[in-house]
């Protein structure tokens, strides 16, 4: 009999507390599938645009110019007579190529640079962090601008100009982990063995230090979007008739009082998709923090 009653007590005590726990767990991540959900989404737009929408999104119809959204085009058409869902939908395949560019182009320069002021003391450091310092110093869609218009237009150009806009960002990050690597027991016992710095860098240093920068490459992912979009709108990334998301809300801005859903959608998909990887990225950073 007291077997049973400290059984029954010992199961009220847990059920209570599997109930706070899940409740917990609902309030921190109930938001995170809507945001996975955007990305997915966006992804598969990149990658099989085929598969939303049957609209060529350059085929040009001037019948049906400028209609509002409907039941046959979601979205409207714009001034040409293209289906707007279907070069939003195609559109973010020249967004999220611009992004990446500029996410990996941050990363391996920003890598590099800061390996090296992390590893090599003295006045190596004091160089990249003062290179890095002057180019903070600067405002960084300015500086996107002036890289770009020195590369020439389009989509690559604008993924190298913002991604070596950001490398600056990365490099800071990546010179205070290498420097804390660079006492580890894993790289004295690299160095003991006889490995070269190169190799010390190259297979344990830098692995080791990109690790707490996933949840800022999410961040800077969502930022690049606004500045590849941003100088689509400038006329200086994706060139016409290739439907980008920057682009299309500047065709659409001389009809913004009259036709306003032809730059109410595309913005909306950039809010949207820069919402979820800054959400994300919130989440990473609270599962990577100690």
């Amino acid at each position: 009999m007291t077997t049973l009653v400290k059984t029954e007590t010992v199961v009220a005590q847990e059920t209570p507390s599997k109930g706070r726990a899940a409740a917990r767990w609902a309030a921190r991540y109930w938001s995170v599938g809507p945001a996975l959900l955007v990305v997915g989404t966006v992804l598969l737009w990149a990658i099989v645009p085929q598969l939303f929408t049957g609209f060529d999104p350059l085929q040009v119809n001037p019948a049906q110019k400028l209609q509002p959204p409907s039941a046959e085009h979601w979205f409207g058409t714009d001034q040409l007579g293209r289906d707007l869902y279907a070069r939003i939908v195609y559109g973010a395949r020249a967004s999220l190529l611009g992004s990446a560019i500029a996410v990996g182009v941050g990363v391996v320069v920003g890598s590099l640079l800061g390996a090296v002021a992390g590893w090599f003391a003295g006045f190596p450091d004091s160089a990249v962090m003062r290179l890095i310092d002057v180019v903070l110093s600067i405002p960084g869609f300015l500086l996107a601008i002036t890289i770009v218009v020195l590369l020439g237009f389009g989509i690559w150009q604008a993924g190298i100009a913002v991604g070596l806009t950001s490398s600056a960002t990365f490099a800071r990050l990546i010179r205070s982990e290498v420097v804390k690597a660079r006492t580890s027991t894993y790289v004295e016992a690299a160095t003991t063995s006889g490995a070269s710095t190169g190799a010390i860098l190259w297979r344990h240093v830098i692995p080791n230090s990109i690790g707490p920068t996933v949840s800022l490459i999410t961040v800077q992912f969502g930022i690049a979007i606004i500045w590849i979009a941003s100088l689509s709108f400038l006329g200086l990334g994706a060139q016409p008739p290739d439907p980008e998301w920057g682009r299309l809300v500047a065709d659409g801005r001389n009809y913004i009082a009259t036709r306003g859903w032809l730059t109410l959608w595309p913005g909306l998909t950039i809010v949207a998709m820069v919402l979820a990887t800054n959400h994300l990225s919130r989440h990473l950073s609270r599962r990577t923090s100690p």
